[in-house]
């Protein structure tokens, strides 16, 4: 998609700061595999040989992505476009020519069409095939970890209740009701590679065996994934590096040798499970995705996608 400069651009480019906003936008156009989506979409999209002429793919993935990246509505990101230079720019329109911001019912059928074809999952794939490219996908070792999205929890709809997907689950001396996004992660660069969705009250332990890769020789995790090695039923040898609960060696040995040899080893295991907080940084921190979007578990994992790829990216374009 060719971006043509418009008066407006030229009046913007004499500034003399650049908001952080657009910094973002910038990072992220450049990194972004567009070309490629757009031909994953594009036996699935409208060809226009009947009814009106559709959106062109990448404009539509733009907005879906600003969507992701902001935590907008569907009407919230249209109204955001037009009041935002820097998302009128990173959407590349230009309303001196007619060029108008597709409207939130097209945006809403997008994300639909995505989800029936699983698009969704096919644009984190190629995601993985940009770190590949870039020398960044790394094997033989994963990092297991989850965390809790929020779901809401009022009754006042018309079924007078809550998403029956979704379940709750006490966390330390609180609940929490929603779903758990569960990731694996490589452990070098931190870049995930495998995503599911279950329920918050599943358990952490069980679900991470559809985590690790057929190669996978280590596999690192917090107290949560102690006996993982009981839920695995590939019969693929691995080594499990998982962090004993806090206190509970010491306890046992006090302060003797033994604990202090342990503790090294614990610090260990820990620089190299830390990577994957990282990413969980960008999500619910950058993005801001602390709370479900949709109803169902599904269309959820299908976000995750996106906000996982999209993490990736980032950390690719910062840290790379």
């Amino acid at each position: 998609m060719e971006k043509q400069i418009s008066f407006t651009d030229l009046e913007y480019g004499k500034r003399r700061k650049v908001t952080k906003r657009e910094v973002f936008l910038t990072k992220m156009d450049a990194v972004l595999p567009w070309k490629e989506w757009a031909e994953l979409v594009r036996p699935f999209f409208p060809d226009g040989k009947r009814g009106r002429p559709p959106q062109e793919i990448e404009v539509m993935l733009r907005m879906l992505m600003l969507q992701v990246w902001f935590q907008l509505s569907d009407e919230g990101v249209e109204d955001a476009i037009y009041d935002s230079y820097a998302m009128k720019s990173f959407l590349g329109l230009n309303f001196a020519k007619g060029a108008q911001v597709p409207d939130a019912t097209t945006l809403c059928k997008f994300r639909k069409l995505l989800h029936t074809h699983g698009l969704q999952k096919t644009f984190f794939d190629q995601v993985q095939e940009v770190l590949k490219a870039e020398g960044k996908q790394v094997k033989g070792g994963t990092i297991v970890d989850a965390t809790i999205i929020e779901a809401p929890d009022s009754r006042k709809n018309a079924g007078k209740q809550r998403d029956p997907e979704m379940h709750s689950v006490k966390k330390g001396s609180k609940w929490h009701f929603g779903m758990r996004i569960h990731i694996g992660t490589d452990p070098l660069y931190g870049f995930v590679h495998t995503i599911s969705a279950t329920s918050a009250n599943a358990s952490e332990v069980k679900e991470a065996p559809n985590l690790l890769r057929e190669d996978d020789e280590v596999v690192y995790g917090d107290a949560g994934y102690c006996k993982l090695d009981r839920y695995v039923t590939d019969g693929k040898q691995r080594r499990y590096e998982i962090n004993r609960q806090r206190g509970t060696f010491q306890r046992h040995y006090g302060n003797s040798l033994s604990w202090q040899e342990e503790r090294i080893l614990e610090r260990r295991k820990s620089r190299v499970r830390c990577k994957v907080e990282y990413v969980f940084h960008i999500v619910k921190d950058i993005f801001r995705w602390r709370k479900a979007r949709y109803k169902g578990i599904a269309k959820n994992l299908d976000y995750a996608y996106l906000t996982f790829a999209s993490a990736n990216l980032y950390a690719l374009a910062c840290f790379g």
